[in-house]
């Protein structure tokens, strides 16, 4: 079973994410974290113009425009993982999870 991974941003930057790298930036990093640390699982990567979403994204990008979340917001199987810096260990964490809860299924 996919894990889907989706990556929420926008071209220009979240005003305390100036020194950060970019949501697009931060997909590309973690789509090569993450096939690396999890080669034998089928991964998916979705990035989100939270400006311009996609049809069944939109719901999601509102929220963070008008809640003023901090992007890039990245989700695991809907899950909340990341929102502006993500941090790698809460990342793997969710990941071994969900990977955890395939196998039991």
């Amino acid at each position: 079973m996919s894990i889907e991974v989706v990556i929420y941003g926008a071209e220009r930057k979240c005003a305390s994410c100036v020194n950060l790298p970019s949501s697009k930036e931060t997909m590309e990093w973690l789509e090569a974290l993450l096939n690396r640390k999890y080669p034998e699982q089928s991964l998916s990567f979705e990035y989100i113009d939270i400006e311009a979403p996609k049809s069944g994204y939109e719901q999601l990008a509102n929220e963070i425009i008008e809640e003023d979340r901090f992007y890039p917001f990245i989700t695991v199987n809907d899950q909340v993982v990341a929102e502006g810096d993500p941090k790698v260990k809460t990342i793997y964490k969710t990941m071994d999870e969900i990977i955890h809860n395939q196998k039991i299924s």
